[in-house]
């Protein structure tokens, strides 16, 4: 860092990635910022300044302050870490101490010593705090640490689930044998959904993962208000209490089939879709064997869907206060996944076909519905390749505090 970038930060203040600290402090205080830091995006601890920016220097020498953060990160934080470290001269008295954590850090949660008890801390704006119980959860599960949908769902049974929908799935589309949802004991059913972890072995009875409650759950949001897409069409470009059509989408992910492959009873990819479908433009027409065919206009149906099924497979579902959104304006389309990207994830890297989930368990099983493709070229292919064959407009693919948004332009 050149001492011209380093003015440029005292000058913004603190923020999300930057904090000011004397080299004085305590090291349960410095260790808290670094831990908050790392769990959020790294950023840098500037030693030598005051809370309001004042540069009082360094109050020993560099070596002795550097030696003396590598301890504390060594010490005071779990997993420990190794910072960077730079000097830089302010003036001929003053010098400053630069601590940078990196963006990137694989293994959050880090937890900073407090007395004897190791604490999760987190950054919201400029100031560092304990991490809810929520909070924790969400950066174990971007670590990898923690499958949230192969955990328990409180509360729910056996009963809870829809056998119909299993049954259909383990013999139709995964082509096995499975017991029959006419089976009065019910103990061969629990065998095997502990076995594909649609449920989990408690200590009094087996109980249904999230999972398996949300691909086929009787009713989902019962247990999980968060499961399922809250759809609006907008007449203009903005968003507005005037709607074309508002709907809630709830059941389970998976559709239940026939046995050639028609749609019985539609899950709520097929119902994000009808809404995107119905708000639309789409010419119809029939082809030379008298079937009925869809064009769409606006957008092309691969687009369309691998928005709304890599929304449902990576969202993070620990956020239990906000639906997967899908907005339909006059020139765009709008689908918002609650939750940032997974851990090492970047917007680039999902360009180039990076491959990383948050729910293991849900994309494997609409893989196998071939809702998703194995190569995890999804995005590269059907959303950025797709609109660019489609109308040559470029989708936005943003990642903002606490969601995810895929904008397709019409």
């Amino acid at each position: 860092m050149t001492k011209t970038e380093l003015l440029e930060i005292i000058q913004n203040g603190e923020n999300s990635g930057v904090e000011f600290k004397r080299d004085d402090v305590q090291p349960d205080s410095l260790a808290k910022e670094m831990a908050a830091l790392l769990n959020l995006e790294g950023g840098h601890i500037i030693l030598g300044v005051e809370d309001d920016g004042t540069v009082t220097g360094l109050s020993k020498m560099h070596k002795e302050v550097e030696q003396w953060v590598v301890n504390v990160a060594r010490n005071n934080i779990q997993p420990p870490v190794i910072p960077y470290w730079e000097h830089i001269q302010w003036d001929k008295e003053k010098s400053i101490g630069i601590i940078t954590l990196p963006s990137d850090s694989p293994d959050k949660p880090y937890k900073a010593k407090k007395g004897s008890a190791w604490t999760t801390y987190i950054r919201v704006g400029s100031t560092s705090r304990e991490a809810t119980r929520e909070e924790e959860a969400r950066l174990y599960q971007a670590s990898g640490i923690m499958r949230y949908d192969r955990k328990p769902v409180p509360g729910s049974e056996f009963k809870d689930l829809d056998l119909r929908r299993l049954q259909n799935y383990f013999r139709e589309i995964r082509k096995q044998e499975c017991p029959s949802i006419e089976d009065k004991d019910m103990e061969d059913w629990q065998k095997l959904l502990i076995n594909t972890e649609f449920m989990l072995e408690s200590h009094t009875r087996p109980i249904p993962t999230v999972g398996g409650i949300l691909l086929f759950g009787r009713s989902p949001n019962r247990y999980l208000p968060q499961s399922g897409i809250s759809a609006v069409a907008y007449p203009g470009k903005e968003k507005d209490y005037a709607s074309l059509e508002r709907v809630q989408i709830r059941g389970p992910i998976t559709p239940l089939y026939a046995s050639s492959r028609e749609v019985l009873e539609t899950g709520i990819v097929e119902q994000a879709i009808e809404f995107v479908r119905r708000n639309t433009s789409v010419e119809a027409w029939i082809d030379e064997r008298g079937v009925r065919q869809d064009r769409w206009k606006d957008y092309p149906l691969e687009s369309v869907r691998e928005a709304i099924v890599n929304a449902i497979v990576h969202r993070d579902y620990t956020i239990t206060v906000m639906d997967i959104e899908i907005s339909v304006f006059n020139d765009r389309l709008e689908v918002i996944s609650p939750g940032r990207l997974p851990n090492t994830v970047t917007v680039e890297k999902i360009k180039a076909g990076y491959r990383a989930t948050r729910n293991e368990l849900i994309k494997e099983v609409l893989r196998d519905y071939r809702f998703i493709e194995a190569s995890g070229l999804g995005v590269p292919r059907k959303i950025i390749r797709g609109m660019l064959e489609h109308n040559g407009k470029y989708p936005d693919l943003i990642e903002e505090e606490n969601r995810f948004i895929v904008r397709l332009w019409k």
